[in-house]
C-alpha cells in the first residue's frame, strides 16, 4: 500500500511564541475534493499502536521525511474528528520558525495526514471513499489545503500569556466558534472594542479577570462545535 493525503484548512487565531497549537487534523463525514471522507474511529487502531510504542506521528514540514519541525504532545479522536496539539520547536529549528511566521501572518494554512488505507468503501454512485481504517503515519504543516472544514480551534498566546487577544484574533475565536463573518463583527463591535481599547496603552488590575472571561467564554463557544 502506497502513502496517501488528506489535507485540512487552518484558521488560525492567535499563535503563541512558544509555537503551541491545537485543533482537527480531520474532521470525521466531510468529502474532501478527491472525494475521499473519513469515518469516525477510523484512527483508532493506529493511535493504539502509537499509545502502544510510546511514539506520536511525526510533525513534518510539507511530508517531507527529513524535516521534522515539531512535536504531537497529543493526538485523539472525538466526536468532531482528531484532535491534534502540536509544539513547533521555534526556537531550535530554523523551519519550524519559518512555518510560525507564516502561520501568524495566514500565509500558511494547510495542515495535511499521511496515512495508509486498511480498510474503505466506495458508493457507486457518488463515487465517494469512505475511509473505515487508517494506519496514521504523520501529520504535515503545508501548503495547499483540500479540506475546509478542519480547523484550527486554538493556538496558545495572548491569554496564556496573561493578556486580551488583538480584536482580529478574537473575531477569529467566534469565527472557529461557529458564527458568521458578520455575526463576530457584531459581537465585537457591541462590547469587546470598548473591554480591549484601554488595555491598547496599559493594563489594569481587572486585566486578569478579564483575560479569564473570554478565555473561558472562547472555550465554551468551541466546544458548542464540538
Amino acid at each position: 500500500m502506497n502513502s496517501q493525503f488528506l489535507n485540512s484548512n487552518l484558521a488560525l487565531q492567535n499563535l503563541a511564541e512558544t509555537g503551541v497549537f491545537e485543533g482537527y487534523a480531520s474532521v470525521f463525514h466531510d468529502i474532501d475534493n478527491v472525494k475521499d471522507r473519513v469515518a469516525p474511529n477510523a484512527f483508532s487502531v493506529s493511535l493504539q499502536k502509537h499509545k502502544k510504542t510510546g511514539r506520536m506521528p511525526p510533525l513534518l514540514w510539507q511530508h517531507d521525511i527529513k524535516e521534522p519541525i515539531g512535536v504531537f504532545r497529543e493526538i485523539r479522536e472525538d466526536k468532531k474528528g482528531l484532535f491534534v496539539k502540536g509544539e513547533l520547536f521555534v526556537d531550535d529549528i530554523a523551519r519550524a520558525k519559518q512555518a510560525y511566521r507564516l502561520m501568524a501572518e495566514n500565509a500558511l494554512t494547510g495542515l495535511s495526514i499521511g496515512f495508509k488505507t486498511i480498510d474503505s468503501e466506495i458508493d457507486p454512485v457518488s463515487g465517494v471513499r469512505t475511509l473505515m481504517q487508517l494506519d496514521l503515519l504523520e501529520i504535515s504543516i503545508v501548503t495547499f489545503p483540500a479540506l475546509d472544514s478542519a480547523r484550527i480551534s486554538a493556538v496558545k498566546t495572548a491569554l496564556s500569556n496573561g493578556r486580551l487577544p488583538e480584536i482580529r484574533e478574537f473575531e477569529a475565536y467566534l469565527r472557529d466558534a461557529g458564527f458568521s463573518r458578520k455575526q463576530a463583527k457584531s459581537i465585537i463591535a457591541c462590547g469587546y472594542r470598548s473591554i480591549i481599547a484601554p488595555r491598547d496603552a496599559m493594563a489594569d488590575d481587572n486585566s486578569m479577570s478579564d483575560v479569564a472571561l473570554l478565555s473561558n467564554l472562547a472555550k465554551r463557544l468551541r466546544e458548542l462545535t464540538i
